[in-house]
């Protein structure tokens, strides 16, 4: 009885190394991720089947790396093994390493992939080395370049976003409106940055005197500070007469720190809105889940400087299950307001963005306390709405698509002196919007495609505790309870042979 257990352990173990041997042989996959990660999109599958030639990749990665890194390469290859098969042989690749060959570093980083610092645990210690993750693609004697895969990041979207860009005839064209006192172009540093990948991104001002260029696709208007005349407006719904799209950050509410006074603005774009059924209000969001600012305080030896909660600045982290927020986790907004739908059966508003289960409106004005203690009775309110998807008849006949958010500066870096990155969810809502706007591929659902993260440090206690026993008790009481089978079968064996012994005495 031991031999057969042996062999058929044995057996099992062959099966399995077969099946991982051909597998990693022809790249079979079983895709089990939450979001896909290893099966290519229909937007993909569509860029790959128009190819008209060929593109060659060139991915230039170093391979004595951490495991971590190393994964990397290994995800990169096989997501090129996938195109190249889907294409029918359009995507040809070749790897590279860097560090294997003098001169073949300075090759990459004329190419524009440039090295980055990975910490690497050798004899235990921690030391660093430079490392290349990176891809540089050609098609038809254009190239583009991918200059760092980030580990655990959206593959798919830059590889095909740069085969798109590579393959397209012409790009949409998105513009940036001004005229009325928005943030000028320059301090749309990371939008435009962004932007550029897929689209011809230009500034274009807004006047009674000037039309919208019939060549832009999507109009960005974000933070106006100046009123728009009857004849601008008019000139909007002309726009999304003739199938253009608008990406409309308001404020309707502004916050002057000098003097702690929060007031209303109008801009005319309030009223305009209103015609169409969508009233954007005059009041101020107010988050428990909120950033901070700096307050000074006077303590016994002088001034300090000290962080406080400010639940004017809401930290919006629950989103509706629509492209253009899918994937988002967490976008900070200042001075934001609530919106709310009341229009007809013409149009359909798509709540897109929520504040947290304990929050609340203010109506403008507003002293904004800075010392002021908030209690639960402040943040009664839950899930409220402060942007959201418009579409349907908006204008005319023609069905149109808008994107409001109830607030304009969440996108915006700043003048050069006063510049601040984005956190990385508010840059994407803006551009995972516009996408959902311009572009009809579907590459949108790729950008924020990637492998989910669950940390045990973010479950319950309870959950811990119960993963941590059950992983150690669970083999324990299997190999028990298949000992306790084992047992009981040979027992009855037993049973069986001497009753028949017994019998035939």
């Amino acid at each position: 009885m031991g031999n057969k257990l042996t062999i058929s352990a044995g057996l099992v173990v062959l099966i399995i190394l077969a099946v991982n041997l051909v597998g990693n042989e022809f790249h079979l996959r079983f895709d089990f991720t939450e979001d896909k990660e290893y099966t290519l999109s229909p937007a993909t599958r569509d860029i790959l089947s128009h190819l008209d030639d060929a593109v060659t990749v060139k991915a230039y990665f170093s391979q004595k790396v951490p495991p971590d890194i190393a994964r990397t390469r290994q995800d990169f290859q096989d997501l090129l093994v996938e195109y190249s098969n889907r294409s029918g042989g359009n995507v040809a690749y070749t790897f590279v390493d860097p560090s294997a060959k003098e001169g073949d570093d300075q090759t990459a980083i004329q190419a524009g992939i440039q090295p980055v610092t990975v910490n690497v645990r050798e004899k235990d210690q921690m030391t660093q080395q430079r490392a290349f993750l990176g891809a540089q693609l050609s098609y038809r004697g254009k190239t583009e370049v991918i200059p760092f895969v980030r580990p655990g990041a959206a593959m798919e979207y830059a590889l095909s976003t740069a085969i798109k860009k590579l393959s397209a005839d012409a790009k949409p064209t998105v513009g940036i409106a001004s005229g009325h006192a928005e943030p000028p172009i320059d301090e749309l540093a990371e939008v435009k940055n962004s932007l550029e990948n897929l689209y011809v991104v230009k500034e274009v001002p807004l006047t009674d005197t000037t039309d919208i260029p019939a060549d832009v696709k999507t109009l960005v208007i974000t933070a106006p500070k100046e009123r728009f005349t009857p004849v601008q407006l008019q000139k909007l719904d002309a726009f999304l007469q003739r199938d253009g799209r608008i990406f409309l950050g308001l404020n309707s509410v502004d916050a002057n720190f000098q003097t702690a006074a929060g007031t209303a603005v109008n801009t005319g774009l309030e009223e305009w809105l209103k015609g169409k059924g969508l009233t954007v209000n005059h009041d101020f969001v107010v988050d428990s889940k909120c950033g901070a600012i700096n307050v000074q305080q006077q303590m016994a030896f002088g001034m300090l400087q000290q962080q406080v909660p400010f639940p004017y600045l809401p930290i919006i982290s629950k989103f509706a299950n629509h492209p253009a927020v899918q994937g988002l986790e967490s976008v900070s907004l200042k001075f934001a307001s609530t919106m709310k739908y009341e229009g007809d059966s013409t149009k359909k508003f798509i709540p897109l963005a929520f504040t947290s289960e304990k929050s609340g409106a203010m109506e403008a004005p507003q002293y904004l306390n800075y010392q002021k203690q908030w209690t639960t009775a402040d943040f009664s309110q839950q899930r409220l709405v402060v942007g959201g998807a418009f579409q349907g008849k908006l204008a005319g006949q023609n069905a149109a698509r808008m994107v409001i958010i109830a607030d304009g500066d969440f996108a915006v870096n700043g003048a050069a002196q006063e510049r601040q990155r984005l956190q990385p969810d508010n840059l994407n809502l803006l551009v995972n919007s516009v996408d959902w706007l311009s572009d009809d591929t579907g590459l949108i659902a790729l950008r924020t495609k990637g492998a989910s993260s669950r940390p045990i440090k973010q479950m319950e206690d309870s959950t811990k505790s119960i993963l941590k026993y059950a992983n150690f008790l669970l083999p324990v009481l299997l190999a028990v309870g298949y000992g306790l089978f084992r047992y009981q079968q040979n027992k009855m064996k037993r049973l069986k042979w001497m009753s028949q012994n017994y019998e035939k005495n």
